[in-house]
């Protein structure tokens, strides 16, 4: 079982992985070092190091997070020997060891050889480096020098940051390995300012401490709150900003710096024993090195000494000098460090589980461990191509486990095409809106040629109705374009996660069905412009639907007798009130009413007009037919048909109609507007020549209407057959003949550049992530 003391290098780890994801998914325990400008906060973590090796200055020096690994190592570590200047060649130990470590480069174990050039002389002695630093960003190379590590900071907080006192969310992250350091991770924030300096944005302080709220928000983060001594305690910035997210002050640590520069006869018992401001985790207070000790060079050994000295001596700090200084402090930070990872062990196991599965799943989507060998590659390309071919017949059927409810698509869509904008397009067609009484009139005289007809000829109307049933043509083809744009669409949403894989392969597989698909579009255009030509070419007047012409005149003559009648009514009414108005005027003037006998003659000749129409009842159907067909010409030139301007008609015809029940009609409205339109556009038309051009205009009305039908029923099926029932049937094979060849194997399964790498880094993260689970639950 491991040690307690490996947590922190394991956190360590992980904090690596992490942070250099740009995620912190494990909420790590962690060390937060928040304070004031110039308050010591430098000169604590560099006591803590022993080296001087941040940035100093005026205003806001540190500019970035500075994650501090500190890495406790053995005084005769092999990692503390640098051999870079052998001339052997070989690789040096430290090299190997540090690249194990770090996971860095090809790993391997030690050899004799490397263990025998640590114990041999030539590398004791000057040669022996002890203490270095690394940075993440620049992995693999070590900074003995402590000044190199200084510049390095600066630099790369210019590089992101800018020169100009600005701030950045993004950490550095150092790792410092020394056998006078103990364990610790230690994030130096930025000093807390209240003035923005230089080309500092005017709300930097809201910036400064938003970033430092993103660290101490989170409960596993312990708070290194610092506070000189010299700065009345109640305006102190750091454990103001403590307070906010640790109201109980149950994780943070008081630091108070500068206590040697107090003013004499005062000082900070009160502070450090918790009596002025309690903190569960105490105060500790510390003395750092002035700015003239660090001008003159003082040592850091030096100003520990100085310090222990300094709380020995110290008349008030005596009682309490064991639990002062930066020794103490280091010790009492790694102490609680340790405990708070062996207190947070159990959440930070569970949440591992929980990452190791997400990242399990995450690999999954990105093809797992990419195993892919000579002989699994024909059976993935055949399992994908399978795929892709079952998602696009479910996608029409309607069975995908992948519906989208927020519109329609798929065969749903294709449903709505047939039904809705085909046959909606289909009934707004008017099948004379392209013919005038002109038209109708002169295809009517053309088809007689010189002779006078005795009946209204029937080429006339196959004439005039082919052309309208050609109307239907546009809105046919239109429904297959429909459906073929919804099939290529379905063919490019049948992709899938593993699929995305391949963006060779998935290309190849959409252009192979779209290749179908526009193969079976011109078969499907031409077969809808053959059902077209098909109705054109015989047109059926004896289909059972169809108007037959008996009917249809007998609609007409019946609409225009009820214009006269309802006409007659009126002027009957209008008649009858213009009398009333009289007498009214007569009673005014003479004081006496009108004569009964004037409401006897009116009365008379009311019903003498009503019955007007009643007079010789005993006319045949064969009468309209002798008159309008032409087998009876020897009629009196007196009488005549009802006409349009409600002249008086044949009473023969008019009451052949009155008592036959066949030709009672239909529709009186819309036939007397269509009679009036008439009427009004061609006045000086015969009565004869208005009876043939509505009699036509009714056939083909009548015989579009039935094409039409048929035209809808139709279509969709023969879109169905020829184009979609067609491609569900032959997607597969046509994709295995054309793509499921060894010759392409390798161009198909080419994988995306992006998924390889995110695949990589996915398989980077979940060995962390197992490897620190393996060392955690040695611990438990």
């Amino acid at each position: 079982m491991a040690s307690l003391e490996d947590l922190i290098p394991t956190v360590n780890k992980l904090q690596d992985v992490t942070y250099d994801a740009g995620i912190d998914a494990l909420d790590l325990p962690v060390l937060a070092v928040i304070g004031s400008q110039s308050s010591g906060k430098s000169s604590i973590l560099e006591t803590l190091v022993g080296k001087d090796f941040l940035p100093r200055g005026t205003g806001i020096v540190t500019r970035r997070p500075l994650v501090l690994q500190l890495n406790n190592i053995s005084a005769d570590s092999p990692l503390i020997y640098d051999y870079n200047e052998p001339s052997s060649g070989s690789q040096g130990l430290g090299e190997i060891e540090n690249a194990n470590e770090a996971g860095y480069g090809e790993a391997r174990e030690p050899t004799l050889e490397d263990h025998l050039k640590r114990n041999s002389k030539m590398y004791k002695g000057g040669n022996v480096k002890n203490q270095w630093g690394e940075f993440l960003h620049a992995p693999g190379r070590r900074f003995y020098d402590f000044d190199d590590i200084r510049r390095e900071i600066e630099n790369e907080t210019a590089r992101i940051a800018g020169k100009n006192k600005g701030i950045s969310r993004i950490p550095i992250n150092l790792k410092i390995y020394s056998p006078h350091v103990l364990s610790l991770t230690l994030i130096d924030l930025p000093g807390i300012t209240k003035v923005p300096i230089g080309e500092q944005p005017a709300d930097i302080e809201k910036q400064i401490r938003n970033l430092i709220l993103e660290y101490v928000a989170k409960p596993n983060c312990i708070i290194l709150a610092v506070s000189p001594a010299n700065v009345d305690l109640v305006n102190s910035e750091s454990l103001k900003l403590a307070r906010e997210v640790d109201t109980h002050g149950r994780r943070t640590i008081g630091v108070v710096t500068k206590l040697d520069l107090m003013d004499s006869g005062t000082n900070a018992l009160d502070i450090l024993a918790g009596k002025v401001y309690p903190l569960k985790m105490g105060f500790v207070g510390v003395v750092n090195r002035s700015q003239q000790d660090i001008q003159d060079q003082k040592t850091v050994e030096d100003a520990l000494v100085h310090e222990e000295e300094f709380f020995n001596k110290h008349p008030a700090y005596r009682s309490i000098a064991s639990r002062c200084g930066t020794r103490f402090l280091a010790k009492k930070l790694n102490q609680v460090l340790l405990n708070h990872i062996r207190e947070k062990l159990p959440d930070t196991k569970a949440r591992l589980n929980t990452l190791i599965g997400q990242a399990e799943q995450e690999l999954a989507s990105y093809g797992g461990f990419n195993n892919s060998t000579k002989e699994n590659r024909a059976g993935l390309i055949l399992q994908l191509m399978n795929k892709f071919a079952t998602n696009f017949v479910s996608s029409i059927e309607g069975t995908s486990s992948d519906i989208n409810t927020k519109e329609l698509c798929g065969g749903a869509r294709i449903y709505y095409i047939y039904n809705n904008i085909f046959g909606n397009s289909l009934k707004s067609i008017n099948p004379t809106s392209t013919l005038t009484v002109t038209d109708i009139r002169t295809a009517i005289r053309n088809s007689t040629g010189p002779r006078p007809s005795l009946f209204v000829p029937e080429l006339a109307f196959d004439l005039l109705v082919k052309p309208q049933i050609k109307l239907l043509l546009d809105p046919s083809q239109r429904c297959v374009e429909l459906v073929y744009e919804e099939l290529m669409k379905i063919c490019h949403n049948c992709g899938t996660p593993a699929l995305a894989r391949y963006p060779r392969l998935q290309s190849k597989l959409i252009e192979v069905v779209s290749d179908l698909l526009r193969e079976r579009l011109g078969p499907t255009r031409s077969y809808v412009e053959s059902l077209i030509d098909i109705h054109r070419a015989f047109i059926n007047t004896n289909h059972p639907n169809f108007l037959s012409a008996t009917e249809a005149m007998a609609s007409i003559v019946e609409g225009r007798k009820q214009k006269i009648q309802n006409a007659k009514k009126a002027e009957e009414l209008k008649k009858k009130r213009q009398e009333e108005l009289d007498r009214a005027a007569g009673m005014n003037e003479n004081n006496s009413s009108i004569s009964p006998r004037i409401d006897s003659d009116s009365t008379v000749t009311t019903s003498d007009s009503e019955n007007e129409d009643e007079k010789d009842p005993k006319q045949s159907k064969d009468s309209f037919l002798n008159y309008f067909f032409g087998k009876d010409q020897q009629q009196t030139k007196g009488e005549q048909l009802p006409s349009l301007n409600g002249k008086k008609s044949t009473p023969n015809v008019e009451h052949m109609f009155q008592h036959n029940p066949d030709f009672l009609a239909i529709e009186t409205l819309q036939i007397q507007e269509e009679t009036e339109s008439i009427e009004d556009e061609h006045p000086e038309l015969t009565e004869r020549e208005e009876l043939e051009c509505e009699l036509i205009r009714r056939l083909i009305v009548s015989y579009f209407g039935i094409v039409r039908e048929m035209i809808q029923d139709q279509i969709p099926k023969a879109v169905m057959c020829l184009l979609v029932n067609f491609c569900k049937e032959e997607v597969q094979n046509r994709l295995v003949s054309k793509l499921y060849k060894e010759s392409l194997f390798d161009d198909l399964l080419m994988e995306d550049h992006t998924v390889a790498q995110d695949r990589a880094k996915c398989l980077k993260l979940l060995e962390t992530y197992k490897q620190a689970s393996v060392i955690i639950g040695d611990i438990l």
